[in-house]
Formats: C-alpha cells, structure tokens, sequence
C-alpha cells in the first residue's frame, strides 16, 4: 500500500514541476508534504485518526472577533474569506445582517466587512464632508424639534373682581389630580 502512495505523490509532484519550475529542493519537500498529506488521508480514510477539519468547522473554531480582520472578514457560518459579508451572501445561509450579528455576539453598529475596507469608506466619506453636513443636519433637526416642543404662550386674561375667592373655592372642592 505505501507504494501507491509513494508513486500517486511522485506523480502529483512530477505534474507540478512540469507546470512551475521547482529546484530539487523544492522538488523534494514537495513529495515530502504530499506523501505525508497523502498518508494522514489514507489513515483517516481507515478510521485511524480524525478526519481533517474542514473549513466550516475551522470557522466555528474561529472567536467571533477574530473573524474580522485587516484585509478580509471570515463568515462564521461556511468559513468563506470574503471583504464584505453581503447581503446576499447571509440569505444564502437563511440569515439576515441583524440576526447573524446576534447570533455571534457583535454590536448592531459593527459593519461586516474588512477594516481596510472599513477605513477606506470613512476617508472617502470625511473627503466628501460628511460628518460636518451631518453635523449641521443633527443640529437644525434638534432645533426643529425643540420648536415643534416649544409650548404655545397662553395670555392670562385680566381678572375679574372675586375671580381669586372663586378660584381658592374651585381648588379646594375640585377632584386632585394624580399627574
């Protein structure tokens, strides 16, 4: 059986080095490495060892934070090495943006892509002048709001002779309020 597996490595390497140009160095670490790859397939195949991990559960293996990193965001449901989590790519796993981040404990506000990407889109949109023009906008909303809040002066009426005694009897036998 080892020398199957010796002639399928020398056939895979001898199919390499006709494609790149490798020196013998190369030549034999690669052998090396199929061969070795080649033997834990074959004891795993007969139950000797555990199969390797497959890509979906290296990225459940993978802490959520970790997932997002520099040039690429990992998707901790396949293990996919993507810049952006998309839209598109969640419903392929029935999941929306808001239920994957609940499920894998980010915040609402974390984006999901990579931070590259991430930094990027905020210089671009600082060069624009976004966060002044947002600024500007947050503040008049907030006066808009605070006029809308304003309370309607109301001019007192100039009071009448005995409107006071009226008001003292009103007051004390009129239900209380319990605002």
């Amino acid at each position: 059986m080892t020398k199957k597996l010796i002639e399928i490595a020398s056939e895979i390497v001898n199919t390499q080095a006709s494609k790149i140009n490798m020196s013998s160095a190369e030549i034999s670490s690669a052998l090396r490495e199929v061969f070795s790859t080649l033997h834990e397939l074959q004891r795993a195949e007969s139950g000797e060892m555990e199969q390797p991990a497959t890509r979906e559960a290296e990225a459940q293996a993978l802490r959520p934070e970790d997932s997002i990193q520099n040039d690429k965001i990992i998707c901790l449901e396949c293990g996919a090495e993507l810049k952006q989590l998309t839209k598109l790519h969640l419903i392929s796993h029935n999941i929306t943006a808001k239920e994957y981040k609940k499920k894998y404990g980010f915040k609402m506000g974390t984006p999901l892509a990579a931070k590259s990407l991430t930094k990027a889109r905020s210089k671009a949109a600082k060069k624009r002048g976004v966060p002044e023009n947002l600024k500007k906008f947050m503040e008049e909303k907030r006066q808009a709001k605070a006029q809308a809040l304003k309370p309607v002066e109301i001019q007192p009426k100039p009071e009448l002779p005995g409107t006071a005694r009226a008001k003292r009897v009103r007051s004390r036998f009129s239900p209380k309020s319990t605002d």
